[in-house]
């Protein structure tokens, strides 16, 4: 029987086969400025790629057909190796291939900081699970690079623009990605509360040769070809290089006790993982360890950054799709005034984020040695990582809502973008740990902190609103004993708005910073979006956010 009891009008068709690239504004512009012209060619065609919809679908597969672990193999030897679906493959080769694990170190050309940034967040708005192997392999290079010797050895395959899963030893590979183990059942984020014991087998000290012995509550991914991994020696923590493979090709003794079964980043791999004594070669120096590691981690929070912004801008992306085809009580839904308001809003925190990602990346490229850029570098990224994290959680929960219940059903998109955020607030040091880290960050380097308050000081003394939030954070940062911490987040909170707002005066047009000023540091801002006041320019602000 052929009949129908109504006709399906007025349903928006997923969004695929549009440009990431092209279609953000403000990213392109922050491009151009840091002088990454070069590179243009390069991301709009992986703009277009990343919004194809055969890379949608791969997408949502490697995240349907979660990872699968195989502790032995069929004749009962132990492998402890994960098989992924085919798409994940895809999705990561699709990353190698852009050189999003290196490019900052292996590029020559001007601007390789800034095309990184814009790769690395377009990637990660359409599947972000992928970012977490490609950016701890990231970070491991600048630390691998004060081991000379390991270095030469391993950089040819970092650099590689190959993507090579094989699970052989990585001296046959033609690229290989590197891990991190840090956490402890009993530490978490305290990681001098750590047991993994090192004991000396050939040398000792840095170079020196261990066997590793204990365990790792959290281990991502176990797949990776090596990680870099904290254990105890006799003279305190110490950082080790503790490759799959030991020298002789022989497995190593890392044994993957579980997967994790994550809310989401379903596509990625993270594990717990015994060390029954694993070879491993110390890196940096003995009782150092935790400095060691922390350098690498202070690169993945940039990474963080990254994400959190790519995660904003697609929920944004994916809101404006939505209520530029959905009609309801007579108009479309972005016609609706109220729904401007929120959607306005929601545009000025995508905006405000890329800013604050590439002006965080433009720090990282510079020296080390310019106060300005170390303050940029060791005191704003952990506050940005802070607050764009908890940002992303709240715009998500937003956008979701944009689609009623369409929204919060599974077979859209809004659930594992939904999903999906929460997990940067988590992962490289929760919210207390970043506001703590940039509190310790200032009162090691007032020097810097200085440089970024001159900095600030010219753009706030245009605007009282400005003036007197700039006070209120260099009297706050004057407390002393438990409201040093105790205020640890208001005062990230603070930094971080008074940045965003100086970049996009500079930066953006009037009516964007105009109202992002007035909005965020308004007395009754409630970081509710759609609480915008009356009298911004809606229409200048929707009509730059998705060119599409």
């Amino acid at each position: 029987m052929e009949w129908s009891t109504h006709e399906v009008t007025n349903v928006v068709t997923e969004l695929q086969d549009y440009n990431v690239y092209t279609t953000d504004l403000p990213l392109q512009e922050a491009v151009r400025r840091a002088g990454a012209g070069a590179h243009e060619t390069e991301l709009s065609a992986y703009g277009a790629r990343l919004g194809s919809a055969e890379t949608i679908r791969m997408a949502e597969e490697a995240n349907h057909f979660k990872p699968e672990l195989h502790t032995f193999d069929r004749q009962g030897r132990r492998i402890d190796r994960v098989e992924f679906h085919p798409s994940w493959h895809g999705i990561m080769r699709m990353a190698r291939e852009q050189n999003l694990v290196a490019q900052p170190f292996a590029d020559p050309r001007p601007g390789a900081w800034a095309a990184y940034a814009a790769g690395f967040s377009m990637h990660g708005q359409i599947e972000a699970g992928s970012q977490c192997p490609n950016s701890m392999t990231f970070a491991c290079i600048p630390v691998l690079q004060r081991e000379p010797e390991l270095f030469a050895a391993l950089a040819p395959k970092l650099y590689s623009r190959t993507y090579d899963a094989r699970d052989i030893p990585l001296e046959q590979k033609d690229s290989i990605l590197v891990g991190m183990g840090m956490t402890e059942k009993q530490g978490g984020s305290d990681v001098r509360a750590n047991t993994t014991r090192a004991e000396p087998l050939r040398g000792e000290g840095r170079g020196g040769e261990y066997l590793i012995t204990g365990h790792k509550w959290f281990f991502s991914a176990p797949m990776c070809d090596a990680h870099l991994v904290v254990a105890r020696t006799e003279s305190g923590p110490a950082c080790f290089y503790v490759p799959r493979y030991r020298p002789d090709g022989t497995k190593n003794a890392v044994q993957i006790q579980r997967l994790k079964d994550k809310v989401g980043n379903r596509s990625n791999s993270s594990s717990e993982v015994e060390f029954r004594g694993a070879w491993g070669r110390m890196i940096g120096e003995e009782g150092r360890g935790i400095p060691t590691i922390i350098e690498m981690a202070t690169f993945t929070r940039l990474n963080c950054v990254m994400g959190s912004t790519g995660l904003i801008r697609q929920c944004l992306v994916q809101a404006l799709h939505h209520t530029r085809h959905r009609s309801a009580f007579g108009k479309t839904l972005i016609d609706q005034p109220l729904m401007r308001n929120v959607l306005a809003d929601m545009a000025l925190e995508s905006e405000a984020a890329t800013l604050m990602m590439m002006r965080l990346t433009e720090a990282f490229a510079l020296a080390d040695e310019d106060p300005l850029q170390r303050a940029y570098k060791r005191i704003v990224t952990p506050a940005a990582k802070f607050w764009l994290a908890k940002r992303s959680v709240e715009l998500s929960g937003e956008a979701m809502e944009v689609f009623g219940g369409n929204g919060y059903m599974d077979e859209g998109p809004m659930g594992r973008l939904y999903r999906e955020t929460p997990v940067i607030s988590i992962w490289e040091g929760s919210g207390n740990v970043m506001a703590l880290d940039m509190i310790r960050a200032i009162s090691r380097e007032p020097q810097a902190m200085h440089a970024l308050l001159e900095d600030l000081a010219p753009f706030c003394r245009q605007d009282a609103r400005l003036s007197d939030a700039a006070t209120a954070l260099v009297a706050g940062l004057r407390t002393q004993g438990e409201a040093t911490e105790w205020l640890a987040r208001r005062h990230a909170q603070l930094l971080v708005l008074l940045v965003q707002a100086r970049l996009l005066g500079e930066h953006a047009p009037a009516a964007v910073a105009d109202a992002f000023i007035a909005s965020r540091f308004d007395a009754q801002w409630g970081r509710v979006f759609g609480m915008l006041p009356d009298g911004v320019a809606h229409a200048a602000i929707l009509g730059r956010a998705w060119t599409q």
